[in-house]
């Protein structure tokens, strides 16, 4: 089963494809889809949407998995956060027809057993599940593994975090 996990952003959309075969898990790659701030809104929000589309042309997931929006921290990005994820969730919709959504709590108790863990603690278990020499950088890279990892690790299976 292949994976492409995605930490929505408007500046940065963090992508993460991952691969599950007989057990063995693989980062096939990682990145991000970036959006000049000199661009207006709109044109940035086009450029989400192409990227996504590119992602899911190129690598052919059987599932995509996004993290959901969670914005206490940074009240003043939450509402352009939002429209992006919506982008990307039409994006999803339209080229697989289905997504499945997970909260930072279901991420790092997925991950490292513990709701409560920290970002750090989060980037050392991507880095050794997959066995990788570095952690995926930026930050928003090894998230959206992180959010692959899930998908592959709790509910491959199962259908109710679907959006």
């Amino acid at each position: 089963m292949r994976v492409l996990g995605i930490d929505p952003g408007f500046a940065l959309v963090g992508f993460g494809v991952v691969e599950e075969n007989n057990g063995q898990l693989t980062a096939l790659d990682y990145g991000v889809i970036s959006t000049p701030k000199e661009e207006s809104f709109s044109t940035r929000l086009g450029m989400i949407y192409k990227g996504m589309c590119d992602l899911i042309d190129t690598y052919k997931p059987d599932a995509i998995a996004i993290e959901e929006l969670f914005y206490f921290k940074n009240q003043k990005t939450v509402i352009p956060v939002a429209e992006a994820r919506g982008v990307i969730v039409l994006a999803g919709i339209q080229k697989l027809g289905n997504l499945y959504e997970y909260t930072p709590l279901q991420i790092k108790q997925a991950l490292t057993g513990n709701g409560r863990a920290e970002k750090k603690q989060i980037q050392y278990m991507v880095t050794n599940i997959l066995g990788l020499e570095k952690t995926p950088k930026p930050d928003d890279a090894a998230d959206a593994v992180a959010v692959a990892l899930t998908h592959l690790q709790t509910n491959s299976n199962l259908v109710d975090n679907r959006i």
